[in-house]
Order: C-alpha cells, then sequence, then structure tokens
C-alpha cells in the first residue's frame, strides 16, 4: 500500500439512507480489489457510522446519519476515522464531513404567546418577542420574521450580539381599550434554505389599563465561566431587571425564554431572585458552551429579554483511553528490529494540556512505541527476538496525559515469539567414548548419544544418522560394525566384535533437526573393544599345538633332542616356544612340566620355556625320554596346550640310533611314527652328504 500520511476527506449530505456509498476507499489507498483479502481493509472507530465493502472496498454508510444529533449547533461536523491494513499492518486517516441539510423547520416553544399591554403605553414601545430556534446550520438556520398586517403594530428585528436575530413587536399607534381590548396576530419565523421551512407562533395581546414601564435587564447579555463537575445546585449567575413601576406592575419575575431541553437538563432559575442554578451535570466534553434567552415579567404583563452566555472550562477528568487497533498474534523471532507488532489509538476527551497524551512501555522488553500519524502508536520490535530466551513478551502500555494532576490508563499486550530453525542440535558430548567386550551379541546396544536443540516443534526434533568413520583395515572390508536408531540415538552392535581383528574404531554421528533448511552437528563415537581370553596359546616349538577348550589341554607330538650322558645340571635341552593371540593377562603364558620318563632329570623355566637338566646325567637314566611341558595363560578361565618333547641321551647321534631303533619298532601311535620318519630323513641326508663329500675328493686325488 502506498504512503498515505495525508488525511482522506469525503463529503457527503446527512440524512443519507443506509448502504449509500461515501466513495471508493480501496482506490484512494491504492489497493486494488484482489488485494483486498489479503490486506484485510477495515475500519477500527468507536461509533460505527461507516463500514467497508469486503468485495469493492467502497465506504458505504452503515446507519443513519443525522447532522443535529451528531453534532448539535457546531458550524461543521465531521466523522473522523481510522482505516487499517494488514500484511504489513498500517493505519490511514479518513475524515467524512457531513453536510447540513434544510430537514428541520423553525421552532417556537410555545404555539401562543399572550401579551397584556396599557392603553396608555406611547407609540413606538418594543416588546421582544420569543426567537423562535433551527437546529440547523448555516444559511439553513438563518431566520426571517414575518407578522400579518395589523393597524397598531408592527416588526422590527434585532441582531444581538451572538448574532441571531430577536423580533420585536412595535407599537405604531396608541391604543384604546374602549375601541378595542385585544388583538391576534401570527408570527412567522422562515429559516434560508431551499426549500424554505417555517415555524408559527400566535400572539395575542390584552389591553390592560396604565401599566407603562416593562422590565429592564441590567446587561443585554450575561456571560459566565463554569468549570466543569461544579456540585449541583451552584450558581452559576445571577441576572437582574429593573421595573420603574409600583406594586404588582414592578414586581418582576424570571424564566427562560424558549429554550431547549438540553439547557433545562442542566440549569434552573430561580423566578423570584433571577439566580440561574446548576441542577445536572456540566460536562465540557458533551457541551463547551451554553447560550439561551431569560425573560422578565412585570405583574402587569409587561417583559424584557436578555441573553445568557455561559462558557464551561475544562477540567482534567477523563483518564486518556486507549484501544488496540490491531495486534500480531506472533511474531517470528527472526522479525528485523523495527517490525510493527501492535497498533494502538489513544484519546483523551479532555482538552488544552489536560487533553495531550504521551505513551511509553513499562518494564524491560525488547520492544518499544513510537507515535504514528494522529494519535496512533505503534509497538514495534526494538531489538532481536530470542524464542528460546523468551517465549512470550507481556508489555504494559502506559498512556498519560499533561493535566494537573496527570492521569493515566493501562492496557497489557501479549506478543508470542515464533519459532524459527535458528539453532543447530547440541551434542551433551563433543567426543563419545564406549566399551565393548569382544564376542557380544549382534544387535546389543553399544551407546547411546543425545542432542538437545532449543527450537520447537519441527525445528527442535532431533534424528540421528552415522555419517562415516574409522575402524581399521580390517573393519573397512567387513560389514558396518554399528547402527544408529534415528529416533532415540542408540548405537547397536551390527556383529560380534573379535578384539584380535579390531581393537578399537570411530565412527561421527550426526544429529539433524525436522526444520528448512535443516541444522546438523556431528560428535565423534570411539568404540574400544575389549579382550576376552578367548584364545588358547599357540604352540610354535616343537610343534603347533592345537587348541583345547578352556580348562583343557591338547596333546602334541613333536621332534626328538640329543643330550649327551656326559651332561650337567642345567645343560640347555630345549626350548617351548608358545604364543597367545589374546592381550595384557589374557596373553601372559607360564610353562609347566607336567608329565616326564624321568621328573626329577628336567625343570622347565615358568616364564622362558627353557627345557634344562635338573641334574647331571647318569647311567642308570633311561637312554629315550618323553617330556610333556603345559603351556597355560592367565585368562579366567584359563587356557593351555601342551607339547610333547622326545630326547635321547647319547653321546652322539650313532649311539642314539640303536635307541630310536627301539622306539621306532615298539612305536605304536603316530607320534613315534612322525619321529621316526624325521630321523629316517635326517639320516638320507647324512649320507648323501657323506656321498657328494666322498666323490668330490676321489676327483682331487685323482686330478
Amino acid at each position: 500500500c502506498r504512503a498515505a500520511p495525508e488525511r482522506l476527506r469525503y463529503a457527503i449530505p446527512e440524512e443519507m439512507g443506509s448502504g449509500s456509498v461515501v466513495g471508493p476507499l480501496a482506490r484512494d489507498l491504492g489497493l486494488s480489489t484482489a488485494d483486498l483479502p489479503a490486506r484485510q481493509l477495515r475500519i477500527s472507530s468507536e461509533k460505527h457510522y461507516f463500514a467497508v465493502s469486503a468485495d469493492t472496498g467502497h465506504l458505504y454508510v452503515s446507519e443513519h446519519l443525522d447532522r443535529e444529533e451528531m453534532c448539535g449547533d457546531s458550524a461543521s461536523c465531521s466523522v473522523s476515522l481510522e482505516v487499517v491494513v494488514q500484511n504489513p499492518l498500517n493505519v490511514f486517516h479518513v475524515d467524512v464531513d457531513i453536510k447540513d441539510i434544510n430537514d428541520n423547520a423553525p421552532v417556537f416553544s410555545e404555539a401562543s404567546v399572550d401579551l397584556e399591554i396599557g392603553e396608555l403605553i406611547l407609540p413606538g414601545t418594543r416588546f421582544p418577542l420569543e426567537m423562535a430556534e433551527d437546529p440547523d446550520v448555516g444559511s439553513n438556520s438563518l431566520l426571517s420574521y414575518q407578522l400579518t398586517e395589523n393597524p397598531s403594530f408592527k416588526l422590527e428585528v434585532k441582531e444581538i450580539p451572538s448574532g441571531k436575530k430577536l423580533p420585536e413587536l412595535v407599537l405604531k399607534a396608541a391604543l384604546d381599550r374602549e375601541k378595542q381590548s385585544s388583538f391576534q396576530m401570527v408570527l412567522t419565523a422562515v429559516d434560508g434554505g431551499s426549500p424554505a421551512r417555517s415555524g408559527t407562533v400566535q400572539i395575542r395581546i390584552n389591553v390592560t389599563d396604565a401599566n407603562d414601564n416593562a422590565p429592564v435587564f441590567g446587561k443585554g447579555t450575561y456571560e459566565a465561566r463554569v468549570r466543569e463537575n461544579v456540585p449541583t445546585g451552584s450558581l452559576v449567575l445571577q441576572v437582574r431587571a429593573t421595573d420603574a413601576d409600583a406594586g404588582s406592575n414592578g414586581r418582576v419575575s424570571y424564566s427562560f425564554s424558549n429554550v431547549p431541553d438540553a439547557v433545562r437538563a442542566v440549569f434552573s432559575i430561580d423566578s423570584d431572585s433571577g439566580d440561574i442554578l446548576s441542577v445536572g451535570t456540566l460536562d465540557f466534553e458533551l457541551r463547551k458552551e451554553y447560550i439561551f434567552g431569560v425573560a422578565a415579567r412585570d405583574g402587569g404583563g409587561l417583559g424584557g429579554h436578555c441573553q445568557v452566555h455561559i462558557e464551561i472550562t475544562d477540567e482534567n477528568d477523563n483518564a486518556p483511553e486507549i484501544t488496540t487497533l490491531s495486534v500480531s498474534s506472533s511474531v517470528p523471532e527472526d522479525s528485523p528490529p523495527g517490525t510493527v507488532v501492535a497498533l494502538i489509538k489513544v484519546r483523551d476527551r479532555d482538552s488544552g494540556e489536560n487533553g495531550k497524551v504521551w505513551c511509553e512501555l513499562e518494564g524491560e522488553s525488547p520492544l518499544s512505541i513510537v507515535a504514528s500519524s494522529g494519535s496512533s502508536y505503534k509497538v514495534v520490535t526494538a531489538s532481536a527476538l530470542d524464542r528460546e530466551r523468551a517465549s512470550e513478551h507481556n508489555v504494559t502500555v502506559v498512556a498519560s496525559d499533561r493535566g494537573s494532576p496527570s492521569l493515566s490508563s493501562r492496557t497489557t499486550l501479549s506478543l508470542s515469539v515464533s519459532d524459527v530453525n535458528d539453532n543447530a542440535p547440541v551434542f551433551e558430548e563433543a567426543a563419545y567414548s564406549a566399551y565393548v567386550s569382544e564376542n557380544n551379541a549382534a544387535g546389543a546396544a553399544v551407546l547411546r548419544v543425545r542432542a538437545r536443540d532449543a527450537d520447537a516443534g519441527a525445528n527442535g526434533r532431533v534424528s540421528y544418522w552415522l555419517v562415516g568413520g574409522s575402524a581399521g583395515e580390517a573393519a573397512a572390508a567387513a560389514a558396518p560394525y554399528v547402527s544408529v536408531e534415528a529416533r532415540s540415538g542408540t548405537l547397536y552392535a551390527q556383529r560380534s566384535f573379535d578384539y584380535e581383528q579390531c581393537r578399537e574404531f570411530a565412527v561421527e554421528v550426526r544429529a539433524q533437526d525436522g526444520g528448512s533448511p535443516a541444522r546438523s552437528s556431528t560428535a565423534t563415537v570411539r568404540v574400544f573393544v575389549l579382550d576376552l581370553n578367548d584364545n588358547a596359546p599357540h604352540v610354535l616349538w616343537p610343534t603347533a599345538a592345537t587348541p583345547g577348550s578352556p580348562g583343557s589341554s591338547s596333546v602334541v607330538s613333536g621332534p626328538f633332542e640329543v643330550v649327551p650322558r656326559s651332561a650337567e645340571a642345567g645343560y640347555l635341552v630345549s626350548k617351548v616356544v608358545a604364543v597367545d593371540a589374546d592381550s595384557g593377562r589374557n596373553a601372559w603364558l607360564s610353562y609347566e612340566l607336567v608329565q616326564a620318563t624321568e621328573p626329577a632329570l628336567f625343570r622347565v623355566a615358568l616364564q622362558s620355556g627353557e627345557v634344562r637338566t635338573a641334574r647331571a646325567v647318569s647311567e642308570r637314566d633311561a637312554a629315550r625320554q618323553r617330556l610333556v611341558v603345559a603351556v597355560k595363560d592367565h585368562g579366567q578361565p584359563a587356557l593351555s596346550a601342551t607339547a610333547t618333547l622326545h630326547v635321547v641321551l647319547a653321546e652322539s647321534l650313532q649311539e642314539a640310533l640303536p635307541a630310536l631303533s627301539e622306539r621306532a619298532a615298539g612305536a605304536e601311535s603316530p607320534s613315534d611314527l612322525q619321529f621316526y620318519l624325521v630321523l629316517a630323513l635326517a639320516l638320507l641326508c647324512a649320507l648323501f652328504v657323506l656321498s657328494v663329500a666322498l666323490a668330490v675328493a676321489a676327483r682331487v686325488r685323482r686330478a
């Protein structure tokens, strides 16, 4: 909508029927018909004289317009409207001038006037008559008076200080009661409208004996100033008329002269003293002045008139009135400073300094109030809004006038701040660590990550995803190790972990909200696989062992060792070498001699697995010895393996052959057969080397 700081003004005559078009309001504001539903063009006013068509945007009359009822006797009459549009919020001011039409005829307060005139009254004597009242204004209320023809009386019009015309009956010729004791005439008041309207009053004159002095007021116009809200019964003004006659002809009584009911409702006049008293509430805001006539009449029927002008002075008796024209139900938190959130109108019915109003906001809030056109104010955002800090702001608008003492009014505005997706999810920890024992069940929960989003609704609803990670070469070629549940953030194992294949791995978890566009953050989850004692020791020498179940052993047959019979105690026979794929205590190995042909002849080092002689070899010891060594780890429960070592006590290989032959003849087990096969292979190799050496030596000797 275009900027319209000027006031739109329309003029219409009063008495227009309901539904009559005043003017094309939407077009004058620069709005097209297609914009009307979105802009919500409407009128904000206390009195609903006018309305706006939702289809055409025309301003039309919604109630009967009576200028005299709306504005009284004011020279001008206009209705001020405030037109509000939304999206964006703005207000425009429209004035509709109500033009007067001649819809009221002049009216006299009474249908007839009785005058008593003494027969001795001299020609030229004036008798003031009652003025007619016409509620219209301007030319429609300009009155002229006409009197029916009469040989004894004529009509003259006198203009009084207020600008009104006072009709006066003037005696043209001397009266003779004996010839004619009464007269009847008709006074007609005609206004200046087109067509003209008129009103009449019948004048009846009774000719009496000598009462030759009429009451005379001390002033033609009495003026007084009185403050509004004076107590009932207070003296406002005193009028005084004197009559030179004596007796009843000189006794004066006072009365109102053709005054409207509005005057009689607030003033009364004492018929004897001429005191004008307040009998009703005087309200400056309803009426600022009263102008009316007062008549004085003596006992002989003669009368006089004066004008009374009472001005009402204002007091600060009205607090400012605050009207909320429009208020936004909610404002996005990313609204820029200066966004209009509410439009209010302030009105003080007092005038002058008492009617000057200023507004402010109570308390601390990110809002401020700025003056708009006329008496309107805008409540705007003064700084950035943050729904996460305050989702609602309750501000109090205080309107105070400049009277003494000052009066003020308050109204509370409630503003809801709607959420926008301005916060990314935040993990409770930047990095998570989880410890899982190997051989876990697939699908077991590993860890739960949690991220919080300060936004609301879908903007604060967090979902979790895996975005990558590392688990070494072994894991790279395998299926994913973990998965994450989108809603809860719980990580589940996708497979059973094996410490010996992967000791730790890391994944990145992304937390993403449901806003548009979505915001996200990531956290690293490092999973450490804890070792279990699930691997038995593996014998590398004398031979590889077949692992057994926890607490059990496996038997391994191996090669033989030749120990000379001259060996002393501590002679190194062999060394059992074993490894354990586990780690830590589960991989700590100890060696123990569990079976031997001569248990006292050999010993095994607990930590190194070295097999040594425990004493010197004697001739009584058997030539062939069989040793079984157990290798055990320190896990819970412990796992173990065994290795079998064959020892031949002989000074040389040739000496050991008979013992080996005996062993081969009596061998029944696959282990003994293996021993003999290895021994035969060694002998064949030795013979082959000896043959080659002899052949080379023979050639050298021949050469």
